[in-house]
C-alpha cells in the first residue's frame, strides 16, 4: 500500500491501548533495520526525518530509500513524519515533497504565537491530506538542534492549556511534556513520569492522540558496549521501558525514538573495530549495526504494545 497519514493508527491506538513507534532516519542502514523489525513483528510504522538527516542525507535520497520500503511491504501501513519543524516554511517543504505527516514545534513561543504558527500550518497541510502534530510544555536535552529545558518538572505542560490549544489551532496530535527528556544524558537519577498530567489531559480531551518526544530508554547493553570499546558515556540515562508501556496504555499513541537507534548502531560498529582492527569493508561494520538496530526495534515494538497490530490499522 502507499504511506498513509496517522490518523487511522492513532485511532486504533487509542482504542486498544498501545502506541506506534515513530523512528527516526538518516540513512540507508537504519531504515533498513528498523523495516526488517517491523516487517517480522507486523507493526504499523511511522518514519520520521529531523532537520538534521535532512542536512545529512538530503530529502530526495531519504524519500527515495521510503519508497522502496515502502514498496517491498505492502502489507504494513507506514506513515513519514518531519520531526521538529521550526516554522511554517520548513512543514510547507515537506508537506510538498510528499510527507504525510509534519511536526511544527513552537513550543518555545508564547502559548497564542504557538497557536497562530500551528493553525497556519494546519491550514496548508489539512486540504492536501496530511495531518499535524504540534508541541506544548517542553522537554529537557539537547538532540540535534533541539535543545531542552535544565528542569523538567518545571516545563510539564498544563492540561488547561492543552485544551485550548487544540481547540484554537486545529491539530491532529499533540506532544505533551510530562517529564521525558531529549539525548542520552536525559537525567541525573531515574525518572518518574508525570502520569497525572497525561491522565487530565485525557480526560478534558478524550479521544484525542498524544504525543511523548524524548522517549528512548538508553539502553544499558549499548552502553556498555560503547564503553567497553573505548566510549565514554558513563552517565547516560533514559526513560524506564515500563514507564513508556504505562504511558502508552493510557493517550499517548505515538512515542520518539532516536538515541536508541543511534546507540544501538554506534556499539555495534566499535565492537567490530575492536574485535577487528584491520577491518575496512563499511559492509563488514555497518552490517552488525543494522541487525543490532532491528532487533532493538523488534523489542521496542513490544514495550509499545503494538507488535501485530499492522492489519488494525490499514
Amino acid at each position: 500500500m502507499a504511506l498513509v497519514n496517522t490518523k487511522k493508527m492513532f485511532e486504533m491506538a487509542y482504542k486498544n491501548g498501545y502506541a506506534v513507534g515513530a523512528f527516526n532516519v538518516n540513512n540507508m542502514e537504519i531504515t533498513q533495520g528498523i523495516i526488517s523489525a517491523i516487517a517480522e513483528e507486523k507493526a504499523p510504522l511511522i518514519l520520521q526525518v529531523s532537520r538534521g538527516a535532512r542536512k545529512y542525507a538530503s530529502i530526495s535520497y531519504l524519500n527515495a530509500i521510503i519508497d522502496v520500503a515502502v514498496a517491498e511491504n505492502p502489507d504494513i501501513p507506514m506513515a513519514t513524519n518531519l520531526d521538529h519543524g521550526d516554522n511554517f516554511e520548513t512543514c510547507k517543504q515537506f508537506v510538498d515533497d510528499g510527507f504525510t505527516s509534519v511536526m511544527i514545534d513552537a513550543s518555545k513561543l508564547p502559548i497564542e504565537e504557538n497557536i497562530k504558527v500551528t493553525k497556519q500550518v494546519v491550514e496548508y497541510a489539512r486540504p492536501r491530506g496530511v495531518v499535524v502534530e504540534a508541541e506544548i510544555g517542553q522537554l529537557g536535552g539537547i538532540e540535534e538542534d533541539v535543545v531542552g529545558v535544565d528542569d523538567v518538572r518545571k516545563h510539564l505542560t498544563d492540561p488547561k492549556q492543552a485544551v485550548e490549544f487544540v481547540e484554537k489551532s486545529g491539530c491532529d496530535s499533540l506532544a505533551v511534556a510530562c517529564g521525558t527528556s531529549h539525548g542520552a544524558y536525559k537525567f541525573k537519577s531515574e525518572p518518574t513520569l508525570a502520569f497525572d498530567v497525561i491522565q487530565e489531559i485525557q480526560e478534558k480531551l478524550p479521544g484525542f492522540p498524544l504525543v511523548m518526544h524524548g522517549s528512548s530508554s538508553v539502553l544499558r547493553e549499548f552502553v556498555d558496549l560503547i564503553n567497553k570499546y573505548g566510549g565514554d558515556m558513563p552517565n547516560a540515562m533514559g526513560v524506564p521501558e515500563e514507564s513508556i508501556s504505562k504511558a502508552a496504555k493510557m493517550a499517548i499513541c505515538k512515542v520518539n525514538i532516536d538515541t536508541d537507534l543511534r546507540l544501538a548502531l554506534t556499539a555495534k560498529i566499535r565492537q567490530v573495530f575492536a574485535e577487528k582492527p584491520s577491518e575496512f569493508d563499511p559492509r563488514k561494520y555497518l552490517g552488525p549495526g543494522r541487525e543490532a538496530i532491528k532487533e532493538m526495534v523488534k523489542h521496542k515494538l513490544h514495550v509499545l504494545g503494538c507488535a501485530g497490530k499492522a492489519g488494525e490499522c490499514m
